[in-house]
């Protein structure tokens, strides 16, 4: 017989699955956008879905917006909200539900010459009353990073870059006291640009951006793919195994979401880049069609489809609905920015 605590909260992921609407197909976002935080979020008997800044189809520093978007599932078109605060958007934001809220953490601004500056801030969303406040900021600003929730409670914030370099930080945020704790660091290569989630008491995420040792190109794809058990009695101690390799090739900016008991992943790039879809090595990077998943019960990887319809390049995460994976914009073949909404069948 399951322990109380564990048996309630198994109850109440079943029961949010269940309620998720049936989506087949999702209106366009208002413009094309990329790089783009996303979220979803259980509000009265939907699953909201949201969408925060990113880069749009100039891919410069003057395309990079502080938009942010909303859809419920019961309206055609997607319903603007207040801007994201701060004086400018950012790109390699993460963002997630929890506690009834929205956390948007994290990401870089660039300026007209290309400088970029990595932010602590924690911007946190009110959907009911339609309001933002700031949450206590990350002691290491973050962008490119791995977000999960843990306990409806705590955020972890995985790896990521750091202004200069990429980092081995774990970040763990307890939204109830609003303050922020290290836990035990990755034990892999420091990555940016890496994918993975949280679920139940689990951390996985794979591959990203490392250093080149070589020197040149300067970064080069990772394929390490690690997983960490939290402890129950001390959230800022984990236990990481280092995983097989998944299927398909390493990859950078995948989409990725957590749900049930997998992590799935799709889309994605074996170029990394920074933020116009350019490879550090020159050379025009472009989406892998595979989808997969993690399930944290059997230990395995599972293939979801290696020929995903239109694939997509440059995300900040997918969202997990009963039936389907859904993205959000992106980059499509030839770098291009979308506004299209991609729904993948989970099975």
């Amino acid at each position: 017989m399951l322990p109380m605590k564990p048996l309630w909260m198994l109850l109440t992921l079943w029961i949010a699955l269940v309620s998720l609407p049936v989506i087949a197909q999702v209106p366009p976002l208002p413009s094309p956008v990329s790089n783009n935080a996303v979220a979803s979020l259980k509000i009265g008997k939907h699953e909201v879905l949201f969408s925060f800044m990113g880069i749009g189809a100039k891919k410069t520093w003057d395309a990079i917006t502080n938009s942010a978007f909303m859809l419920d599932p019961s309206e055609e078109k997607w319903t603007e909200l207040r801007p994201v605060p701060g004086p400018a958007g950012r790109i390699g934001a993460s963002a997630i539900g929890a506690h009834e809220q929205i956390f948007l953490l994290g990401g870089y601004a660039l300026d007209h010459q290309d400088g970029e500056i990595t932010v602590r801030d924690v911007s946190v969303y009110e959907p009911e009353a339609h309001r933002w406040y700031r949450g206590a900021d990350l002691p290491i600003p973050i962008d490119d990073s791995v977000l999960g929730v843990y306990r409806d409670r705590y955020l972890y914030v995985v790896g990521g870059w750091s202004n200069k370099d990429a980092v081995a930080n774990v970040q763990v945020y307890d939204i109830e006291k609003d303050n922020w704790e290290q836990a035990t660091p990755i034990p892999g290569t420091p990555v940016f640009g890496h994918a993975g989630g949280v679920i139940d008491d689990t951390i996985v995420y794979i591959d990203g951006a490392r250093k080149n040792p070589a020197g040149t190109p300067p970064y080069v794809v990772s394929d390490e793919c690690w997983m960490g058990k939290i402890d129950h009695k001390n959230i800022t101690k984990i236990q990481w195994t280092k995983l097989p390799a998944h299927p398909g090739t390493a990859r950078y900016r995948i989409a990725a979401g957590a749900a049930d008991h997998r992590i799935y992943f799709s889309g994605g790039t074996d170029n990394p880049y920074n933020y116009n879809g350019v490879g550090y090595n020159g050379q025009p990077s472009e989406p892998s069609p595979v989808t997969f998943a993690f399930d944290v019960r059997s230990g395995k990887w599972e293939t979801i489809t290696d020929k995903t319809s239109n694939p997509t390049m440059d995300h900040r995460g997918l969202l997990v609905t009963r039936d389907n994976l859904v993205i959000l914009g992106g980059m499509e073949k030839g770098q291009q920015v979308t506004a299209k909404v991609l729904v993948i069948p989970r099975r």
